[in-house]
């Protein structure tokens, strides 16, 4: 599956540079030797660097100013990472949770996000913080919670 992970917004000085802004908190995404499926074909990273919440990068093949500009505004997309342990909203909604004991606590009906942990909102009400998820697979949900975080 091809994610959009950045966009190139502008040319950064005369050696082809180009400033990505990346649309993801995986940063390993802005490595040396990344590569990236565009409206353009195929692009591979050659160096990068952090630059004010943003990446200065240098594609393979594009070594001046003018390469540069003609990238500005070119979408950045890869294959999804394999990791086991990420969870995506689209497998969360109409999962089953249970606790650690197998007990049923309710069905997922909407992910909300909050910045001390995102919410796992259960059809009844119920807000379930995601850091108290110990595991997960197609359908089910296993977290761990406090006592009463559930009671009325």
């Amino acid at each position: 599956m091809l994610l959009e992970v950045g966009r190139i917004t502008k040319p950064h000085g005369v050696r082809g540079e180009v400033i990505v802004e990346l649309v993801t908190d995986r940063t390993e995404r802005a490595a040396a030797g990344s590569e990236f499926v565009t409206d353009r074909g195929p692009m591979t990273i050659v160096r990068s660097s952090p630059h004010a919440g943003r990446w200065i990068v240098a594609f393979e093949g594009v070594n001046d100013r003018e390469g540069a500009e003609a990238l500005r505004g070119v979408v950045l997309s890869a294959e999804a990472f394999e990791d086991p342990d990420a969870l995506w909203v689209h497998e969360l909604i109409g999962a089953a949770v249970v606790d650690t004991a197998d007990r049923p606590l309710g069905v997922v009906a909407a992910v909300i996000a909050n910045p001390a942990s995102d919410l796992l909102e259960l059809a009844d009400g119920g807000l379930v913080p995601v850091r108290f998820v110990v595991s997960h697979t197609t359908g089910r949900v296993v977290v761990d919670i406090p006592t009463g975080l559930l009671d009325d």
